[in-house]
């Protein structure tokens, strides 16, 4: 299989950005990952191919030919290349890694030598609050509702918590409490910690200047805050915010072009694997588990060689659930695993040194990407304070969408070092 390399990654600070459009926020992140490239705006021009990722501008009007609107001022202004084809793409909150993987089957396919994938998003609309809301809403089927709505009031039997909507979160928070709870039921996984998993990526965030969150929680203090949908508080849930991030990927043919200093910082794209969601039983593995099995086998890696994991852990549970799924700790051993400090910064597999959805943030067209930025600074050994040591595989979990319990889609990706 072809050999292909992320050259540069950009990330915004995740936050409220009120004041910033979309153009503003995909330029910050788009010029900073050519920058990380090592490139000037006018070598920009080996770009042949571009995808973009964004679920909410429809909210703003602008349902169609997104990414071209959004590039048009940087084509004026000389900093994006003319005439370069621009594919959008939506996956809920796997839009990015969506992005990403088409960029990826560009260079694959030998039909491209250089790719850019760029993800962004705003949530925060002061002018129109509800934006927020239908931004959402666009992730969980509109024309049938009635179909999760009886499937949820059943599983909610199962589980023992009963599927009761409320003002003040998304139906998703729900979704995850439930599966939280029938966890709690069957293995007996505690609140406590999922707590430890959520003060555990606040502290990670705390050391990342791009984080939404940047603060640190005790587990304590982490237990006792307000209660979103039992057994979730507010801190094991991820904020509201916008922001924007890309990567830049390239062919090992294009790759010799760069400079010395560019070549040896590239990472090494393994594989990006894809799976689709479905209804399916409380106790039935996921679709991430069918993307790992994937990627596991398209590499031919096993979970063990695995060094460091960012994760789609939208609440603290997510981050117990995953692991199992991913074969990283064994099947109702998650609330352990994450207990046991493992997964924490110096532990034997660090998870979301990023901080994660809850502390990093999640506007949600941008984070897969922001997953590469973070995993690419890591492998790199860029990280700063939050530094892994000796890490050379990463694993990258991005879900998006809402089909019963499982995401509508699902992308795993692994990233290697460059040696």
């Amino acid at each position: 299989m072809i050999d292909v390399y992320v050259i540069g990654t950009g990330c915004t600070p995740f936050g409220k950005h009120a004041d910033r459009s979309f153009s503003d926020l995909a330029q910050w992140a788009y010029t900073d990952a050519v920058e990380d490239a090592g490139l000037s705006m006018t070598d920009t021009s080996m770009i042949e191919q571009a995808w973009f990722g964004n679920c909410g501008m429809g909210q703003w009007g602008q349902g169609g030919i997104r990414g071209q609107v959004c590039f048009t001022p940087m084509v004026q202004a000389g900093l994006f290349p003319e005439r370069v084809p621009m594919v959008n793409v939506e996956g809920g909150c796997a839009t990015a890694s969506l992005a990403f993987h088409g960029a990826w089957k560009d260079i694959l396919s030998g039909q491209c030598q250089v790719s850019l994938a760029l993800g962004v998003e705003k949530l925060i609309s002061p002018d129109r609050p509800e934006r927020t809301a239908e931004i959402f809403g666009t992730g969980i089927d509109q024309l049938e509702p009635q179909r999760w709505q009886d499937y949820y009031r059943r599983a909610g039997e199962v589980a023992g918590k009963a599927f009761v909507m409320a003002p003040g979160r998304t139906v998703y928070m729900d979704t995850y409490a439930m599966q939280a709870a029938w966890h709690m039921k069957t293995y007996g996984t505690t609140q406590r910690q999922i707590a430890v998993g959520a003060a555990k990526n606040h502290h990670h965030g705390s050391l990342n200047p791009k984080a939404q969150y940047q603060f640190e929680l005790t587990v304590e203090e982490v237990l006792a805050d307000r209660e979103i949908s039992w057994p979730l508080t507010r801190a094991m849930c991820s904020p509201l915010g916008d922001g924007a991030a890309a990567a830049i990927l390239c062919s090992e043919a294009a790759l010799a072009n760069f400079s010395q200093e560019a070549r040896s910082r590239a990472v090494k794209v393994r594989t990006i694997e894809l799976s689709g969601g479905k209804y399916r039983a409380l106790d039935e593995p996921g679709l991430s588990r069918i993307a790992a099995d994937k990627a596991y086998a398209r590499t031919g890696l096993n979970p063990q060689d695995i060094d460091l994991i960012e994760l789609h852990d939208a609440t603290s549970f997510c981050e117990i659930y995953q692991l199992e799924m991913l074969r990283l700790c064994p099947l109702g051993q998650g609330g352990r695993f994450v207990e046991s400090g493992e997964t924490a910064l110096g532990g034997r597999l660090p998870v979301n040194m990023s901080g994660g959805l809850v502390s990093k943030g999640h506007p949600v067209g941008a984070t897969g990407l922001s997953m590469v930025h973070e995993m690419c600074l890591q492998l790199r050994q860029e990280a700063g304070p939050r530094q892994v040591s000796s890490a050379s595989l990463g694993l990258i979990e991005n879900g998006g969408g809402v089909l019963g319990f499982d995401e509508a889609a699902c992308a795993v990706t692994i990233l290697e070092k460059n040696k």
